[in-house]
């Protein structure tokens, strides 16, 4: 398991009452059930989530499902939900 911090950006930053946190996982799903974990009273981070892309130390994730991303210890992971506008 990897150590990481997780930005959040826009409504995700609202959902999640916070800028940033750290967590641990060894891949993307991994770390997206610690987010949640961690705020069950946030029903609506869920939804944000789902909709959101993730960069992961600057580079798109892509396509690729969430348990095939491998996180790095020390990992950033910007959790970016759709914008107005694009």
């Amino acid at each position: 398991m990897a150590i990481g911090t997780v930005r959040y950006w826009a409504a995700a930053k609202q959902a999640a009452g916070g800028a940033e946190e750290t967590l641990e996982g060894g891949t993307l799903a991994d770390v997206l059930a610690a987010v949640l974990a961690r705020h069950p009273a946030a029903p609506a981070l869920k939804g944000v989530l789902a909709r959101s892309s993730f960069l992961i130390d600057g580079e798109q994730a892509g396509a690729r499902p969430p348990e095939n991303v491998t996180m790095r210890e020390g990992a950033v992971i910007e959790v970016l939900p759709p914008f107005a506008g694009g």
